[in-house]
This record gives structure tokens, sequence and C-alpha cells, in this order.
């Protein structure tokens, strides 16, 4: 993986997390305080057999705040941040890993706040 150990790679990506929280509107910063960020390495042997590509930035999973329990979803709504993949789609630049994280971050925040692809493409989010 380089330089870069992943415990660094789970640092970074969440202080760029939470800088990016502060910045955001008051009623969407409440939404993402609300919803956990977790930093793994890559995406599961099992993601991936579930059709997860491996290289996949970032994942989010779980009923969106619109949809909320009511969709039936098991799982927890949570932003799934896959920090060697961010880390590689960045060529072990830092700074370009930092701004990777911000972006990846918000595209599945939008996920979460009910917005589809289109609607995140519009926004310049994809």
């Amino acid at each position: 993986m380089g330089a870069m150990n992943l415990n660094r790679l789970e640092r970074i990506a969440k202080t760029e997390v939470e800088a990016l929280r502060l910045k955001l509107p008051r009623e969407m910063a409440a939404r993402a305080q609300e919803l956990p960020v977790v930093a793994m390495a890559r995406p599961t042997k099992a993601m991936v057999r579930d059709g997860i590509e491996p290289d996949l930035l970032g994942l989010f999973v779980g009923p969106n705040c619109v949809e909320g329990v009511e969709s039936g979803d098991p799982l927890p709504p949570e932003i799934l941040l896959f920090v060697e993949n961010l880390w590689d789609y960045a060529e072990g630049d830092e700074e370009l890993f930092r701004e990777e994280v911000r972006v990846t971050y918000f595209h599945e925040l939008g996920h979460y706040l009910g917005l589809e692809e289109g609607d995140l493409e519009d926004r310049g989010l994809e």
C-alpha cells in the first residue's frame, strides 16, 4: 500500500469528514451527524460476491433518511469509505486522497439524503 498505513488513512479520512460536516448547511449537517462513517481498507470478499466492485471508493448502505426504518432495510444507515482504494485512486498523493475522501463522502451523503445518481451528477457530485 505504499508508505501510508491503514490507521493513518483512517485518521485522515475521519478528519476530512469532520471538517466537511462543519461546512454543511445546518439542516444537512444535522442529518450528517446522525450518519456513522466507517473507514474500511477495501470491500470485503462477501461484498464483492454480492456485486460490489472491488475498487469502489465509498458506499452508502441502509435506508436513506427519506425512507427511514419503514423501508424494511435490515442494515442501519452508514457510509463506508474504502480508504486503501481511495489511496490507490489518489496514487499515493495525500492532498488528492483528502480531496477524494471529501468528494466520496459528500456523494454518499447525497444518497442518504435521498438523491439519486442523476441528482448527484446535476450537483457535480458524481
